[in-house]
């Protein structure tokens, strides 16, 4: 209990530091927002600027400019449209009816994002029940938005996360689970269990989201040094980062395949040669020293080493085994060692002339 308690507090704290720029970023955001709306503008209670800006910071981490705008006008619409319907048809139960629906398809006309339309339906009941009986129309509040998310804007841009670090949060996921799921595969052929076999398979096919997650944090980190004065310096890590991602997908849609022949052959009773699992070990290190050599760019040896070591092992199975499962099965765990060659920055020539050198025979991969 002790143990996990620790474990509990230590994963707090580093997700605080992870995220404390953020947070920091938010408060200044918050703080200038209703300096600005009170001061400059002289509206006396300016609630939603600081809320505007707390909100668009959220939603335009990493966005393009163009959806940025769209984000932050999308959210202050929103509550210009629940003004207006209010001031026609006053405050209660059944307005709140009428204004959040009207104030989302507001939001939704300029932006998609599901934030942006929740945020906006929120800002539109705060509007109804704040909004005394007797009040005339006023375009404070949406300016008090447009305030908001200016700064939002200027905060971001001025004063960006790190895209690595963003990145580099996104890609762990990734790297740590197809390593994960390299040594399952392993077992299963191992241990010749088809529902174990099934299982892996079914884990495999959920590794898109957090593939899909790392390109749109690749995205935005891009976008953000290339933005940003202060974070252009990033962005030749991120092109190494985003160059070694393609490969990773590639990697990622081969490990599936080669999880659907370690089922196949788990379920048809197959004997397997000891030889395929441990090549499907050195894969899953392989990904592990690769994950480190992005994170720490220095020698990509161990990388390639151990995907080499892999291409060399299933290849001696073939010495022995001709039949058409082994073969496709081999031929995935070669597949992925190019692809892991070539996330370490070998072209398609290096990576197969190097898998050719180490296996001791040519092969041909496409």
């Amino acid at each position: 209990m002790l143990t996990k308690i620790r474990a509990g507090f230590g994963d707090g704290v580093t997700r605080l530091r992870v995220n404390v720029w953020a947070v920091a970023q938010s408060a200044a955001a918050a703080s200038l927002a209703f300096f600005l709306a009170q001061v400059v503008l002289g509206h006396e209670r300016p609630f939603f600027a600081p809320i505007a800006a707390v909100i668009c910071l959220g939603i335009t981490l990493g966005s393009r400019p163009r959806r940025a705008v769209e984000l932050v006008f999308g959210v202050a619409v929103g509550l210009m449209v629940a003004d207006l319907i209010v001031l026609v048809i006053g405050t209660g139960t059944l307005q709140i009816a009428v204004v959040v629906p009207l104030a989302m398809a507001a939001a939704i006309f300029f932006g998609r994002g599901t934030v942006l339309v929740n945020q906006a339906a929120v800002s539109a009941i705060l509007v109804v029940v704040l909004q005394p009986p007797d009040a005339v129309f006023s375009p404070d509040r949406f300016l008090d938005a447009l305030v908001g998310g200016a700064v939002a804007l200027l905060v971001s841009y001025l004063f960006p996360v790190n895209p690595e670090r963003l990145v580099e949060r996104a890609a762990a996921p990734v790297f740590d689970e197809l390593s994960a799921l390299l040594v399952e595969i392993a077992a299963v052929l191992k241990s010749g269990d088809p529902a174990r076999g099934q299982k892996t398979l079914l884990r495999a096919r959920e590794m898109d989201d957090r593939v899909r997650n790392l390109n749109e944090a690749l995205e935005a980190g891009h976008e953000t040094a290339r933005l940003s004065p202060t974070r252009r310096r990033s962005l030749r890590h991120l092109e190494f980062y985003a160059s070694a991602g393609s490969r990773i997908e590639l990697a990622v849609i081969n490990t599936r395949v080669l999880a659907r022949g370690a089922a196949n052959a788990t379920r048809r009773g197959d004997d397997i040669p000891d030889k395929l699992p441990e090549a499907v070990l050195d894969l899953s290190r392989s990904v592990k020293a690769l994950n480190t050599f992005l994170d720490e760019p220095g020698g990509p040896g161990d990388a390639r080493r151990h995907a080499l070591d892999a291409a060399r092992r299933a290849t001696e199975v073939l010495e022995d085994r001709h039949e058409l499962a082994i073969s496709v099965l081999v031929g995935q765990v070669r597949s992925a060692a190019v692809d892991l060659l070539r996330s370490t920055g070998m072209d398609q020539a290096s990576a197969l002339e190097a898998l050719e050198d180490a296996a001791g025979r040519a092969s041909e991969i496409g």
